[in-house]
């Protein structure tokens, strides 16, 4: 019993719409009640289930799964038995047990993050066009400009890159479920082994099922697609201000006018030397935006060390 409920555990763990295609089993079988029809010699009589009985809530490629995994058993020719209907029930009784429903409220997008996506898109323009970029930036500067007051810009710099670093870390951290795109991961991993292995064994029918499970997972892809990029808005609608205040305190793009002190408009950076905040290195980056990047990925990586946050799915 305890093996069968591990397998079915393992099968909602890779999609939960298995619950119900293991609910409709066992009640097209005659198994719904734990009370069984008993046989003259004290057995108990069994029950079948073909697939016309259920083809109409489960997909091939879920039929295909019960069958492979044993959960299904040969009936002589007669139909499939479910084998230790008792470890199935007791599997889809238990509470550990998430369903893909609960997974897929957790991890809809809520009427903020929409919002925060609007707001993302709507500071794009300021990157190109003067006017919006000179607004942005002159508001921001009501709060970085008491510290870019008592601090050179390099190391305003280095403030912005630590304090986006903790922000974008914490964001990813609490708004992205790492358990269940881990989850997802692994059930594709799963597919394409059984994939490969059936296409070595020239098994068509498997092939065929397996492709059917490929297609009904993209869903979940989508889904951890979605995961992924929730707290990107957040982090844009954040991060964007910032950047346009540095675009708009060194005075490029658009004929912009710079807003740094004299003094203030070069860096030493190793291997390169004295460069002005306003040269391009390689001909395309400019040395204010390798100074922020190399910045915040040092800060990001001591941030999650020392806070112990895991940001991308498992292995």
């Amino acid at each position: 019993m305890a093996r069968t409920a591990d397998k079915v555990r393992s099968l909602i763990a890779e999609d939960g719409a298995f619950e119900n295609a293991l609910s409709v089993v066992l009640s097209r079988a005659g198994h719904a009640s734990p009370d069984e029809e008993a046989t003259p010699d004290g057995g108990t009589q069994p029950h079948t289930v073909t697939w016309g009985d259920v083809s109409d809530d489960l997909t091939s490629g879920q039929w295909g799964r019960l069958i492979e995994s044993g959960i299904l058993t040969d009936a002589d020719g007669s139909g499939f038995a479910v084998n230790d209907p008792e470890g199935v029930r007791e599997a889809l009784g238990d509470d550990a047990v998430e369903t893909s429903d609960g997974d897929d409220e957790e991890s809809s997008w809520t009427t903020y993050d929409k919002l925060a996506a609007l707001g993302a898109l709507s500071l794009f323009p300021a990157y190109w066009f003067s006017p919006i970029r000179n607004a942005v930036g002159g508001a921001v500067d009501l709060f970085l400009g008491p510290l870019d007051a008592v601090l050179p810009f390099y190391a305003v710099v280095i403030v912005l890159s630590v304090l986006t670093g903790l922000y974008s870390t914490l964001l990813q951290a609490n708004l992205m479920n790492t358990e269940k795109m881990s989850e997802v991961q692994e059930k594709m991993s799963n597919i394409q082994e059984r994939r490969k292995e059936a296409k070595e064994r020239g098994d068509d029918a498997a092939l065929e099922r397996i492709q059917e499970e490929q297609m009904d997972a993209m869903g979940d892809q989508l889904g951890m697609f979605k995961e992924q990029f929730r707290p990107m808005v957040w982090i844009m609608l954040l991060t964007i201000p910032a950047f346009v205040w540095m675009y708009w305190k060194i005075g490029i793009r658009g004929g912009g006018t710079t807003h740094i002190d004299p003094g203030e408009g070069s860096i030493v950076l190793p291997m390169f030397g004295t460069l002005e905040w306003t040269e391009q290195l390689a001909g395309f980056v400019w040395v204010w935006l390798v100074w922020y990047f190399l910045c915040s990925t040092a800060f990001r990586l001591i941030i999650q060390k020392t806070l112990n946050i895991r940001t991308t799915p498992g292995t």
